[in-house]
């Protein structure tokens, strides 16, 4: 009988023989980072109901100076964030998932200003800033109780692109740790660069430049966000100003440019900004949000032998200003964050062919500009 079950699960995919899918939790937290020069005075924590797509507020956290983007500890017991201000600071909290509540532990300096991405690895070692207009990256160290260290290194960039008014200098906008966090990459819109390092998570110089130590891309296309494939043998670049997808074939800290694929229409005249980019959790779909003029959203499918991608469709994101979004981890709903429109919109997405189907829900936030999934436990 037990080579007759192993038997079945070996052929189940060659028969398409449905296979389950694992359980997810029916509620996750929603924690939504945002700028406080708005409508928004800090970090707000909504409950969101996988069966419906349905959200209801939980708490809030005032008097958190602009923290435009945040990431939940891999234990779901803290929340980071920056707070996007000239001097550049990130700050700690405990986080209740049961409740929502977050409680302010400390904040630090990140030696650079307007920090605008944070991430931390999953050991909970250290925190990993991106400065963007101090053009570096910091390395902090975490203690037991959540609090943050004071920056045990920095690295800064070097350099300028073409646009000399939006890279005058250089312009760090992530710091993205590897599938196997052997590798911290962070982007550089000023100088059209990727740049690679190697996480030895030691206390003393935590990351060092690899071989090579980074990868350019068309001048001009102000690298902003990345997104790794579900095998992680490819690697997605989405470009601010060029408003592309860079498709890159990956390999043990070694990216090799693939494929450049627009998210504009033929045609498209207007401003342009994109931002956001996620895989969806099947590993068949990206989507990318594009801001200015276009405020909309591109869908790919992803080729499961070498990565690249072919458009599906593109559609409006239904607000302005489509910073940050996110895919629920069941893969049925889609959530955008519109920055200049003080909402966050909630979409189906038909799981077997990415579309993007009916709206769900739209709640009114101030200058939502991250969203973070955590488990309500």
């Amino acid at each position: 009988m037990k080579k007759i079950l192993i038997l079945i699960a070996m052929l189940s995919p060659v028969l398409g023989i449905a296979q389950k899918k694992p359980a997810f939790p029916k509620t996750f937290d929603l924690v939504v980072g945002a700028y406080t020069s708005g409508n928004s005075k800090g970090i707000a924590v909504y409950r969101f109901y996988t069966e419906t797509g349905r959200l209801a507020y939980l708490s809030q956290i005032d008097n958190v100076s602009n923290p435009s983007y945040l990431t939940v500890s891999k234990n779901n017991k803290f929340v980071y964030a920056v707070n996007e201000n000239d001097q550049g600071e990130v700050s700690s909290f405990s986080f209740e998932p049961k409740t929502g509540k977050l409680t302010f532990i400390n904040k630090v300096s990140t030696l650079g200003g307007s920090p605008c991405y944070v991430s931390v690895d999953k050991n909970q070692k250290n925190l990993f800033v991106a400065n963007y207009s101090g053009g570096n990256i910091a390395v902090l160290p975490l203690n037991e109780d959540g609090s943050i260290g004071a920056a045990v290194q920095t690295i800064k960039d070097d350099g300028h692109g073409p646009n000399k008014e939006r890279q005058e200098k250089a312009h760090v906008h992530t710091a993205v740790l590897s599938p196997d966090e052997k590798y911290v990459l962070y982007t550089d819109l000023g100088t059209d660069k990727i740049n690679i390092t190697k996480y030895k998570g030691g206390k003393n110089n935590p990351i060092v430049p690899a071989n090579p130590a980074f990868v350019s891309v068309t001048p001009g296309y102000g690298p902003r966000h990345l997104a790794f494939s579900n095998n992680k043998k490819t690697m997605y670049l989405i470009t601010e100003m060029g408003s592309s997808v860079l498709v890159f074939d990956y390999n043990n800290g070694k990216p090799k440019q693939r494929q450049d694929i627009t998210l504009l229409p033929d045609g498209f005249k207007g401003q342009t900004g994109a931002a956001d980019i996620h895989i969806s959790p099947n590993g068949l779909f990206l989507y990318a949000t594009n801001r200015g003029d276009a405020n909309d959203i591109s869908v790919f499918g992803i080729n499961q032998e070498n990565g690249e991608l072919t458009f599906i469709e593109r559609r409006p994101s239904g607000g302005k200003g489509p910073r940050n979004f996110i895919i629920d981890p069941t893969g049925r709903y889609l959530l955008v964050a519109h920055q200049n429109s003080d909402n966050i919109m909630v979409w189906r997405i038909d799981e077997t062919t990415g579309r993007i189907m009916q709206a769900v829900t739209r709640i009114e936030v101030g200058n939502p500009v991250c969203l973070q999934f955590a488990p309500a436990m």
